[in-house]
């Protein structure tokens, strides 16, 4: 992997990983229509995808850090009643939400993603995954509670929605503000819901991949192309919530079509690209 492709990676890592796209689906994808020669398995690539998640990771608490600060704050039992009470509250919520991708994660993640990490297959899931925002979009809870009615049945609801991104082509995002869309939850607060629960699962992703990090044998210089990578991937996932955050408050009543507009369009013309292309066989 060259220094540009190491970019344009970190750069679709930082973006597609909080826009309801399909970051796995658009790293499979991109590269086998770019036909860029990534050897996703070699000793070069772990170390770069840690340091990229690492960077999406830290993006995800710089920005939301008032409510990280104060979850830990009010756990704790510093505070006012009412904000302990919140805090302790919103940590469960947080808790029941990752439980189902924890538990289907450990179960299914390498038969599932051994099996679906094509990329034909990864963008004829992109073309669901834009079919997904749009039925959100239609099917969507009555009302437009805000994120505080929050139940842990509508965490648990919406954490089951986010076992869907274990397949390529399928927004971790995109699925868990469905989820939230379906449970009544505006746009604003379905979306803060997800970045938040995003954090513990990409650094619970990033820890399960050090030990197997320390046993690898990497090349001299990959480490400072992953963390100069990692860098880029932070700015730009701190761009991308900063952008959404505010895109989805303002755009309450179809924030999510463009999104499968584009996810439908770009995974059929890959599809087509795929298999009709030249030089694929």
């Amino acid at each position: 992997m060259d220094t540009i492709q190491a970019i344009a990676v970190a750069v679709l890592q930082g973006a597609t990983e909080l826009f309801p796209v399909s970051s796995l689906g658009h790293a499979v994808v991109l590269p086998a229509l770019l036909r860029w020669n990534l050897d996703q398995h070699s000793h070069a690539f772990l170390p770069f995808v840690v340091m990229l998640h690492t960077g999406t990771a830290t993006a995800l608490i710089a920005y939301f850090w008032r409510d990280w600060w104060g979850l830990a704050r009010g756990t704790l039992g510093f505070g006012t009643n009412q904000a302990v009470n919140d805090a302790r509250l919103l940590a469960v919520l947080i808790v029941i939400a990752t439980i189902p991708a924890v538990i289907v994660g450990f179960a299914l993640e390498k038969y599932v993603r051994g099996l679906f990490a094509a990329p034909l297959v990864a963008a004829c899931f992109l073309v669901v995954n834009g079919f997904l925002l749009l039925f959100g979009e239609q099917l969507r809870g009555l009302g437009h509670r805000p994120l505080t009615t929050l139940t842990a049945r509508d965490a648990l609801i919406i954490g089951i929605w986010q076992c869907g991104a274990l397949i390529p082509g399928i927004s971790r995002s995109g699925a868990t503000i469905v989820g939230g869309l379906l449970r009544g939850i505006d746009h604003e607060g379905s979306a803060h819901f997800s970045f938040l629960i995003a954090t513990p699962v990409i650094i619970g992703a990033t820890v399960l991949e050090v030990p197997k990090l320390l046993h690898e044998q990497v090349a001299p210089g990959v480490f400072a192309l992953s963390a100069g990578a990692a860098v880029v991937a932070g700015i730009t996932a701190w761009l991308s919530t900063w952008f959404l955050m505010r895109y989805f408050r303002d755009h309450d009543d179809w924030a999510l079509n463009p999104f499968g507009y584009y996810c439908i369009v770009a995974g059929a013309l890959s599809v087509g690209w795929l298999v009709l292309g030249p030089g694929v066989h």
